[in-house]
């Protein structure tokens, strides 16, 4: 049973399949991700770029994280993240198992 108004953590099965397309450059995320403004991010800019993952990793479905996660770019960043900490917890497991993070 997950708290009452805690999002599930959406890892997508395929998401270590580097050849999945990816989001880049100027982007709109989605209402059920971004409720609130800002709404659009320059994922070539670093703060943007961390903001826009925290928003997607923490609210996002699959979908959108398979489409907005980039994960040589989240391994980057990772240290830089400022996560909700079951949303951290989950990701930190994931990446460590698969020996991305240590």
């Amino acid at each position: 049973m997950r708290p009452l108004g805690r999002m599930p953590v959406a890892i997508p099965n395929d998401m270590e399949d580097r050849s999945l397309p990816k989001a880049a450059g100027l982007v709109r995320l989605p209402a059920h991700v971004a409720w609130s403004p800002p709404y659009e991010y320059d994922l070539a800019d670093r703060r943007d770029l961390r903001c826009a993952y925290a928003r997607v990793m923490t609210e996002g479905l699959e979908a959108d994280v398979r489409h907005y996660i980039d994960l040589d770019i989240l391994v980057d960043i990772w240290d830089e993240l400022y996560l909700s900490p079951h949303v951290r917890k989950r990701w930190n497991n994931w990446l460590a198992e698969r020996g991305l993070i240590s």
